[in-house]
């Protein structure tokens, strides 16, 4: 009988010589966790286990018993992110595996299935391991993303503000370049406030606006109407809220930063930190930027200014940084 593609592939990595004879393999689910190890370690090849913190521990203690090294998981989304740390601090090596990697032989039918698939390609030494970040950068990661969600979601929201104004005719934005601006953010409330005079309005735009004050005049007459000034004024408390949120988390970031620093590198000091403000070429104001000398922190950290380079500000370095880390040597062909 002419054998399958599948049961040929199988065959070939059975055949392998063992590159970690002391490897396991584990398939991540939600509210379970299939486990495979060596065949002879355990009356069981396959055990399944809960996602409970107690399972997680059960998993350790059992893989510690069976005498395994290293261990390859499977997962999407962030069901393994749990499991990965409890393994870690057990002194385990641990692989997380591309799921594109691990599913190019069809055929499988279940998790314990693919536990065992999984157990044999890491014992050949068949899968390299995505690249993960140590605690120090995960928890730096976790908040700038979030922070990026937040900054997202409060524009949203001036969208939505320009929206309810243009519905009413008022064509701030065509005098005044950021409707969120100091000028901007003063007219606004003062709708929200319920003023509607437009020689009031007026008053409290700046003079460094470039557009002449009857321009100015002119834009804030409108037609206001009543459902768009409840939009209004909901998208600007929304808007305030989110602002708010951005500001703590700048605080949470900062605190990580003096951890995440270097120890052999002087330390920056907390609070407003004028004095060590950009020395290079000024660059444009950048809206959303964080609320603390982004700078400072990054040139302690990676020894040279990376916001010399040509396009990258405060926000795209921070972001870098929690993505990449300091060690480039995690990409060997970058």
């Amino acid at each position: 009988m002419k054998k399958t593609a599948t049961s040929q592939k199988k065959n070939a990595a059975v055949g392998l010589s063992l590159v970690h004879p002391n490897a396991a393999g584990i398939d991540i689910g939600d509210t379970f966790h299939a486990v495979a190890i060596p065949e002879g370690r355990d009356k069981q090849r396959v055990r399944t286990f809960g996602a409970m913190t107690c399972d997680l521990l059960a998993i350790a203690k059992w893989l510690k018993l069976c005498k395994i090294e290293t261990i390859a998981m499977e997962s999407t989304g962030v069901y393994w992110k749990p499991l990965f740390g409890v393994l870690v601090k057990e002194g385990f090596e641990v692989y997380l595996v591309n799921s594109k990697t691990v599913r190019n032989v069809t055929g499988r039918k279940n998790d314990e299935d693919d536990a065992i698939w999984i157990q044999k390609l890491h014992s050949c030494g068949l899968l390299k391991s995505s690249y993960l970040p140590d605690d120090e950068q995960e928890a730096l990661r976790s908040l700038v993303r979030y922070r990026k969600t937040l900054t997202q979601d409060c524009s949203r929201f001036v969208l939505r503000m320009q929206k309810a104004l243009e519905l009413m005719n008022i064509k701030l934005h065509t005098v005044i370049r950021d409707i969120t601006g100091q000028s901007g953010l003063a007219v606004l409330n003062a709708i929200v406030g319920g003023e509607r005079n437009p020689e009031k309005l007026e008053a409290l735009v700046g003079k460094y606006v470039k557009a002449d004050r009857e321009t100015i005049l002119k834009s804030l007459q409108g037609t206001w109407r009543i459902e768009q000034l409840f939009l209004l004024k909901e998208c600007y408390h929304s808007f305030s809220y989110y602002k708010e949120r951005i500001a703590i988390c700048d605080q949470e970031i900062e605190a990580y930063l003096h951890v995440y620093q270097k120890a052999e590198l002087i330390s920056v000091p907390k609070g407003n930190m004028k004095s060590l403000a950009h020395s290079g070429a000024k660059k444009h104001a950048q809206k959303n930027k964080p609320g603390f000398n982004t700078y400072s922190f990054l040139k302690a950290i990676h020894g040279v200014d990376v916001m010399a380079i040509y396009g990258i500000g405060d926000t795209a370095a921070l972001e870098i940084l929690s993505e990449t880390g300091t060690d480039l040597s995690k990409w060997p062909s970058a």
